[in-house]
């Protein structure tokens, strides 16, 4: 008889043991929020939404706790990920993407009293931001202000008040040691050390100064700007209103923006009224994104108009959304832009209470100092409250852009003219030009010229009759030896060639562009190659990293060119594979310094002999280090 062999014997399982075991299976894994940290996070974000915090807002969340407590507390953070229902790690990711945050681990660490930001772009670095770094630390520490933070930081958008330092969010145009040291004293901690509110309201016809330099601004940081009540007694918003209340025919209102010739003025320089078309012909919900990312070094015009003037460029984001037909635009102002965003929030409030017809759902977005984001695709990524790192393409944003639909992406002045050639009709703008171009340039001139500014120019005109009819000529004891027609990705060119005219589609023979039509001004006293490496560290510093070419490239491009003799070969190898294998245009417009240094200036770095008529090389103003003890 066979036997079946004993059960083994079983131990048994208290309840409280089971208890146990389901509370251990049913814990988070990884860092657990602090209640405190949860109590800080959620006063500052405010009652929680019925459907939860929206995922597009988290750098908006991050600029509240930033804001507060002058840095990014790594508890906040895993706080905040509990209260959005989000990774640690995606938060952790956006967080650290943004130049102006700073992520800090411990219950010690604290914020610096004050951060002071040095601005070290070209613009700033020729008229002297290398001293300023050298000496700033220094004179901190002995008057007992060791705990201002200094910073070098990329170009704060103000190149016509060389050299630019920031207090907190303070701006202290034409910097010195000692206007700095006052500015710092005078405004001791963050409270105190924001932008100054705009004056009294003016009205400000941009469409008067056409042919002009656009009047600089008094010693006053904020220049006086159209209000609401200013700029509806001189006619405006009849136009937006007419059209949303169907007194005027959309399609000749689209008629005209194609008809005026008016060209994307962002740089990249698309017919307007063409992507209108295109964008309207997608099925909806259409949106729009408005790019005010103006991080170009030398790009200062789209500051220059929007603090006179938030009304005119708001009347043609209206009259631009319902020709359209999107249903809600997001607007994404660069973050270094404190006083811009104060002054386009209370436009936008004053509209909202005094609607001059239905108005769209219209966010102001804040930047976070990424000049990344200012590739369409990156902006958007960053509205979305992601890292803003560009898309690959196709599909184009036209057809899947915001949040997965077609959508309309402008830049700020580029809507800004919209109103005038709606009402002064297509054939105004397009009357204005010279040397067989057509239309109007808002160029920002800096450097060696006497007075630098936004010149609202003919399109054509070349950077010699710039410098004699609008800057009152070159400095005293300076001559033009060089220029950027476009800012940091526009290439370099020599005075031999100072007829040539600025506009779209005219640079590209000579390995240049004119972008955003930023325009600086070299002299004898500058070495193109100076200028070069200034800009090529500068795309080093702001490459999202996304892709090898561009960050690998342009690291390796600055070490090179700091050789005194360039080895040509292996720069020109390495500026075809990031011109050819980058992404976006940031690593496809960085060759080009390099290129134009082989090209018009070879006698600077070894590759031929000393032109006769210039002096030899001497100490730049341009810092090729950073002095001990800044940081980058």
């Amino acid at each position: 008889m066979h036997l079946a062999p004993e059960a083994p014997t079983v131990a048994a399982v208290s309840v409280n043991d089971m208890r146990e075991r389901i509370r251990r299976k049913s814990r988070l894994k990884g860092r657990q929020p602090e209640e405190a940290a949860m109590a800080e996070v959620a006063q500052l974000l405010g009652p929680r939404p019925a459907n939860g915090f929206r995922r597009d807002l988290l750098i908006e969340y991050l600029h509240r706790l930033n804001d507060h407590f002058g840095v990014l507390h790594d508890r906040h953070l895993v706080a905040l990920a509990k209260q959005m229902n989000l990774p640690m790690a995606e938060v952790y990711e956006v967080a650290s993407f943004y130049h102006h945050f700073e992520i800090v681990r411990g219950d010690d660490a604290v914020a610096a009293r004050l951060v002071l930001r040095v601005c070290d772009s070209l613009s700033c670095s020729m008229a002297g931001a290398r001293e300023l770094l050298e000496v700033l630390p220094a004179r901190l520490q002995a008057a007992g202000q060791g705990d201002v933070q200094v910073l070098a930081v990329p170009c704060v958008g103000r190149c016509e008040q060389a050299p630019v330092a920031v207090v907190h969010q303070c701006p202290v145009p034409h910097a010195t040691v000692d206007t700095v040291m006052e500015a710092v004293d005078s405004k001791p901690n963050r409270a105190l050390a924001l932008h100054p509110q705009a004056p009294a309201a003016i009205n400000f016809d941009v469409a008067a100064l056409a042919g002009q330099s656009v009047p600089a601004q008094s010693e006053a940081i904020s220049p006086a700007h159209t209000d609401l009540a200013t700029y509806r007694a001189h006619g405006g918003y009849q136009t937006a209103a007419a059209l949303v209340n169907s007194e005027m025919d959309a399609e000749a209102v689209l008629s005209a923006m194609e008809n005026s010739g008016l060209r994307g003025l962002g740089g990249a320089g698309f017919p307007a009224g063409r992507k209108w078309r295109i964008v309207r012909d997608q099925p909806a919900p259409r949106l729009m994104a408005v790019n005010i990312d103006e991080g170009e070094p030398g790009t200062f015009k789209d500051r220059t108009y929007l603090e006179r003037d938030p009304h005119r460029f708001l009347e043609g984001v209206l009259i631009a959304a319902q020709v359209v037909g999107t249903e809600a635009v997001y607007i994404y102002l660069r973050d270094e832009y404190h006083g811009c965003r104060v002054l386009l929030q209370r436009a936008l409030d004053d509209l909202r209470a005094e609607p001059p017809c239905p108005l769209p759902h219209i966010e102001l977005r804040r930047g976070a100092g990424a000049y990344i984001c200012g590739e369409e695709s990156a902006m958007i990524e960053s509205i979305e409250g992601k890292r803003g790192e560009p898309r690959m393409r196709p599909p184009y944003i036209a057809q899947v852009g915001l949040f997965g639909q077609p959508t309309l992406e402008h830049n700020f002045e580029t809507l800004y003219w919209v109103r005038d050639i709606v009402e002064r009709g297509p054939q105004w703008f397009a009357s204005f030009g010279r040397h067989g171009r057509k239309g109007l340039r808002s160029f920002s001139v800096s450097g060696r010229v006497k007075h630098p500014g936004v010149k609202l120019a003919p399109a054509g005109i070349t950077v010699q009759e710039l410098i004699d009819e609008y800057c009152g000529g070159m400095l005293d004891g300076h001559q033009l030896y060089a220029y950027l027609p476009g800012g940091a990705s526009g290439g370099i060119l020599p005075a031999s060639l100072n007829q040539i005219p600025l506009d779209f589609d005219t640079l590209q023979p000579y390995g240049c562009f004119i972008g955003s039509a930023a325009v600086i001004v070299l002299s004898q006293h500058d070495r193109a190659r100076d200028a070069a490496l200034n800009v090529m560290r500068f795309f080093e510093h702001e490459s999202c990293g996304q892709c090898t070419p561009c960050r690998v490239g342009t690291a390796k491009a600055a070490t090179l060119m700091q050789a005194p003799q360039w080895d040509e070969e292996l720069l020109d190898d390495l500026a075809q594979v990031m011109a050819d294998a980058s992404i976006c245009g940031l690593g496809q417009a960085a060759p080009n310094p390099i290129r134009c240094i082989h090209k018009y200036f070879p006698h600077e770095v070894g590759e031929g002999p000393w032109p006769g008529d210039l002096p030899k090389p001497r100490n730049s103003p341009l810092t090729e280090q950073l002095p001990q003890g800044v940081q980058p």
